[in-house]
């Protein structure tokens, strides 16, 4: 008796359904198995990198707000720090992130929110979003805001500028926080 051959479609499904098979058993083992986590990098915001966008990052668990930045609900500015919090009514930070400033810095000290704009065009010609007026200094006014399109600010070259910019994530929750009546600004060294 002569043997009879198999069409090759058959085998083409018969090693497909295989493969399949093989495929899902394997996965589901190795979803059995462990899990490697990526370590989240911050990029170092620097004013030598020139405007281009940066990834939003989300707020860092670094260290409380100065102790001599007073009381209450508050943000606080570091000069030396580059750095905001933003600290609730029991003085407990909820948030902080690094800053790139502007030229020309508020002297330490309190001050209130006077005005707030959703959107503006800033001293350098960027387009700026979030901002919260609170200080000024040599005719200008200074103000956090972040730039609209995510970017980081580039070098002022020779102009003086009064913006203290942070990442658009960081604008947005400062927006929130800021624009609560009488929100007071500490600044300290």
């Amino acid at each position: 008796m002569a043997a009879r051959l198999l069409p090759s479609w058959i085998w083409v499904t018969g090693l497909t359904a295989g493969a399949t098979v093989a495929v899902v058993f394997l996965a589901l083992q190795a979803d059995k198995g462990p899990h490697p986590t990526a370590a989240a990098v911050r990029p170092s915001p620097s004013a030598s990198a020139g405007a281009h966008p940066s990834p939003s990052p989300k707020p860092t668990k670094a260290p409380e707000a100065p102790a001599a930045s007073g009381t209450g609900r508050r943000i606080v500015y570091s000069l030396g720090q580059k750095r905001v919090w933003t600290v609730d009514a029991h003085d407990k930070a909820t948030r902080t992130f690094t800053v790139w400033p502007g030229t020309v810095s508020p002297d330490p000290g309190t001050y209130t929110i006077s005005r707030t704009r959703s959107a503006t065009t800033g001293s350098d010609g960027v387009q700026i979003e979030h901002v919260l007026y609170f200080a000024a200094k040599s005719g200008l006014s200074i103000a956090f805001s972040n730039a609209a399109d995510g970017s980081s600010p580039a070098p002022a070259a020779g102009k003086q500028t009064s913006g203290i910019r942070m990442h658009k994530a960081d604008g947005a929750a400062l927006w929130t926080f800021g624009t609560e009546p009488n929100t007071k600004v500490t600044v300290v060294k």
